[in-house]
């Protein structure tokens, strides 16, 4: 969800004045998967490097955040979709982790889709992480090394339990993908748009999913025998 900053300053206005009107993007973009039947939408909210912000501006998405687990999860449930926060939140203040916990354990029974919102979240922390997960194992015979594999590193990760990921999308114009699940991301098809997230709506979802339609996934093999299947 990038381009919050800049779209406030085209305004003449404050970089946190972007963040507070990305909520409504959040709304719209959970609300078009939701009806599309999408099983698992994540969100990247914060990375691990944005810790590198401005302080005011780090302290207001921490406040946003709280705002909007307050405000939001509610409504989440009200609508059959389960919470959870994917990311080191060790570094939150304890109110934060308290709310985050809240909002998952509300929201956990939940079938209708799985909102994953990365916070404090890097993707070569997330592949580091399930790495030490599975040493830690071999350490003490839970496992050996000849157990250590693609299947074996991917249960580790923090999407684990989550559908393969199809479709990767990138607001605000840049054409990268900023250390966001850089595992999950293998086979993804990208997205990119000029759009900023403040006006990335419910319509410019449907773009983003109308144009991962029209694309040929051939995982490996040919397009001849992706169209026999």
């Amino acid at each position: 969800m990038d381009g919050n900053g800049r779209w406030a300053q085209l305004q003449g206005k404050k970089r946190v004045f972007g963040h507070k009107s990305g909520v409504e993007s959040v709304r719209s973009s959970v609300t078009a998967a939701r009806k599309l039947g999408v099983k698992a939408l994540t969100l990247f909210a914060f990375s691990s490097e944005n810790w590198l912000r401005p302080q005011e501006e780090v302290s207001v998405l921490m406040e946003l955040f709280m705002l909007v687990l307050n405000r939001e999860v509610k409504r989440l449930h009200k609508n059959d979709i389960k919470f959870r926060v994917i990311g080191d939140v060790s570094r939150f203040s304890d109110k934060l982790q308290e709310k985050i916990r809240a909002a998952e354990q509300l929201t956990e029974h939940n079938q209708g889709m799985v909102l994953s919102v990365a916070a404090n979240y890097g993707g070569r922390w997330d592949i580091a992480h399930a790495a030490r997960k599975l040493a830690e194992q071999v350490q003490a015979n839970e496992i050996s090394l000849a157990d250590v594999n693609e299947q074996s590193l991917n249960q580790h990760t923090s999407l684990a339990d989550m559908p393969e990921l199809d479709l990767l999308i990138r607001t605000g114009g840049d054409h990268r993908i900023s250390n966001f699940l850089l595992w999950q991301a293998a086979y993804a098809e990208f997205y990119f748009t000029d759009t900023l997230w403040p006006d990335f709506n419910e319509n410019e979802f449907n773009k983003a999913v109308d144009t991962f339609c029209q694309r040929e996934r051939r995982f490996g093999q040919t397009g001849e025998q992706v169209k026999l299947q």
